[in-house]
């Protein structure tokens, strides 16, 4: 097959996320006007951007790397990926903030390695799931297989903790392993685990149980574990129908925890409203469909579930970020793509698109070996 250009409706899909999210980070970001001087606002600003331009180069050197060259790396990607995250056990090498200890210090910079976790996760998954094709609908020989390649990550984001992280990269994983030939009832099956093992860890774990009792009843403390969610609440709602305008939201103003990471839907919820809020999740919801319509445009298996995974990874954690300071489902501390501060989330991204426009380029068709 001849190989064609990179696929444009999903180039300019991308192009609106990074346009529409700079915009509303940079808004988000004055709330940090009113409490330091100013000072941070600019810091923060100048840096997000600098992450940026760096992530779009990352992109289009991505975007020319023949994406079969990554399959040969696959499993070498994967390990690489769970000793980086393991160095954050290390002291002096991994920090802790908030309770969780999920980054790296790399000099005067941080990262956070379950990025590269989730990336090398869906690379290496992809891998074994184009090579044992013939035998995912097994239980033992395909759905036992992928149950222990799915519960090393696991276990150490649940270690760290990273709950958010975690359900990212399970929905991702199991929808791979649905497409690539896995049984209705090894799913169904999945999910019941899923859900049985977060009912296990609130059992265990008291941040667990919180975040699920803070859904269960917002009002419940107010000034403490609900504070957040309420914040987001107030903001989404001072938004009505248009919103207050750009830059005008109060709640970034030393109310809304997290204003520029995290909670920074609730800001843009607040300044664009219904309307601006609706577009954003167009945005997102355009990107999955056309993604999820590139990756079944692709006769190679590997390429073809790569896409998927990598499609999955960005918007599930867009959605369930959204859905999170809509009070649709408990708080999970992931960021919002595109939007949020968090240089590793974007950076990983940028390069992961990059992968999904070079696969672009063989819809139809297989690539050759280079």
């Amino acid at each position: 097959m001849v190989k064609q250009k990179a696929d444009k409706i999903f180039l300019f899909l991308v192009f609106c996320l990074i346009v529409v999210g700079f915009t509303i980070f940079i808004s988000a970001s004055q709330g940090l006007l009113g409490r330091n001087s100013g000072a941070d606002f600019f810091g923060v600003a100048i840096k997000q951007l600098g992450i940026l331009l760096l992530g779009l180069l990352v992109l289009i050197v991505f975007s020319h790397v023949p994406y079969r060259s990554l399959q040969r790396w696959a499993f070498w990607l994967f390990v690489l990926a769970v000793i980086l995250n393991l160095l954050v056990f290390i002291p002096k090498l991994g920090f802790s903030a908030g309770g969780a200890r999920r980054w790296l210090l790399l000099g005067p910079f941080s990262f956070q390695p379950s990025e590269l976790l989730k990336f090398g996760f869906v690379i290496y998954l992809a891998y074994w799931l184009s090579a044992e094709k013939a035998k995912v609908q097994n239980f033992t020989r395909g759905l036992l297989p992928f149950v222990i390649i799915t519960l090393i990550p696991t276990i150490i984001l649940l270690k760290e903790p990273d709950i958010g992280t975690f359900t990212v990269l399970f929905a991702a994983g199991v929808a791979m392993y649905f497409v690539a030939g896995g049984k209705w009832r090894h799913f169904l099956l999945l999910i019941l685990s899923c859900v049985l093992a977060v009912g296990i860890l609130a059992i265990y774990k008291p941040y667990v149980r919180d975040r699920i009792a803070t859904y269960l009843n917002p009002q419940s403390d107010t000034l403490g574990s609900s504070y957040q969610i309420n914040q987001a609440m107030i903001a989404v709602g001072s938004g009505g129908w248009r919103g207050r305008g750009f830059g005008q939201s109060i709640q970034k103003f030393n109310f809304l925890p997290e204003a520029i990471g995290d909670s920074v839907f609730a800001v843009a919820a607040e300044e664009f409203g219904f309307i601006g809020s609706v577009f954003l999740v167009i945005l997102f919801s355009a990107f999955a469909l056309w993604g999820i319509k590139i990756s079944s445009k692709i006769n190679d298996s590997f390429g073809r579930l790569l896409v998927l995974g990598i499609v999955i990874l960005i918007t599930a954690q867009s959605f369930i970020n959204i859905s999170s300071m809509l009070g649709l489902i408990p708080l999970t501390g992931v960021p919002l793509i595109f939007v949020s501060q968090g240089g590793s989330a974007l950076l990983v991204a940028l390069l992961e698109i990059g992968i999904v426009l070079n696969i672009s380029k063989y819809q139809g068709g297989r690539q050759k070996l280079s």
